[in-house]
């Protein structure tokens, strides 16, 4: 009887921590969110790759709960801001933390 209980109480944790899922570790609501939030992701780099007049490689992005955070390194003033348009044109986009910083020009 004592393992039966034990089974059972071990199940239903499991069962509780896969309802859940990992975004609500993240800080988010529910797992519905945490998908927007890579789909909202996925778009602005496939967008960005799209895009010949900016380096996607060079930039990092991450999403929230609607707001993305762009960071890395841009070329020039145009390719930051082109970088900037881009993921705010994407649907679900509330806010862009536009944190690319300009590489120095070499000499």
């Amino acid at each position: 009887m004592k393992a039966i209980r034990t089974v059972l109480l071990a199940a239903m944790t499991s069962m509780a921590l896969v309802a859940t899922g990992c975004s609500v570790i993240r800080g988010q609501e529910t797992a519905s969110d945490y998908m927007d939030d890579a789909s909202i992701t996925a778009n602005v780099k496939a967008k960005m790759i799209e895009d010949k007049t900016v380096d996607a490689g060079a930039f990092n992005v991450q999403t929230l709960n609607g707001e993305v955070a762009l960071n890395g390194f841009a070329k020039s003033a145009a390719e930051r801001a082109r970088a900037g348009q881009i993921a705010s044109a994407q649907k679900g986009v509330r806010a862009v933390h536009n944190n690319l910083v300009i590489r120095p020009a070499n000499k």
